[in-house]
């Protein structure tokens, strides 16, 4: 039986890289609703840090907007935790969209991946 092509794409990114405790892996995963985010380590099978738009106070945002927020408020998260350097994980998503903005936000909230 065949899987789904978004199963086979993810399978094909998770292959090629892997977080550690000095290097954590930042997963994110979208819903129809909302976008979420952890950060783990995978020697441990850990999770060092997660982040989801349910937590923003400024809901009614527009979906860019309140996904670059969300980067921002991950990167100060991993601050405090003394985290500087990830590896990012789009999973089977495009690099593209509420993914990008994501990914853009960490960025410049000092993230380096």
């Amino acid at each position: 039986m065949l899987k789904p092509k978004r199963i086979q794409r993810q399978k094909r990114v998770r292959g090629k890289i892997h977080g550690t405790k000095e290097l954590p892996r930042l997963s994110v995963f979208r819903s129809n609703k909302y976008l979420y985010a952890q950060v783990i380590d995978d020697d441990n099978g850990k999770t060092l840090a997660a982040v989801s738009e349910k937590e923003l106070k400024e809901n009614k945002a527009k979906p860019m907007e309140s996904s670059k927020a969300l980067g921002n408020l991950l990167a100060d998260k991993l601050k405090k935790a003394k985290i500087s350097s990830i590896v990012f994980d789009k999973g089977a998503y495009k690099y593209h969209g509420k993914v990008k903005a994501f990914a853009e936000g960490a960025r410049e909230g000092g993230l380096k991946f």
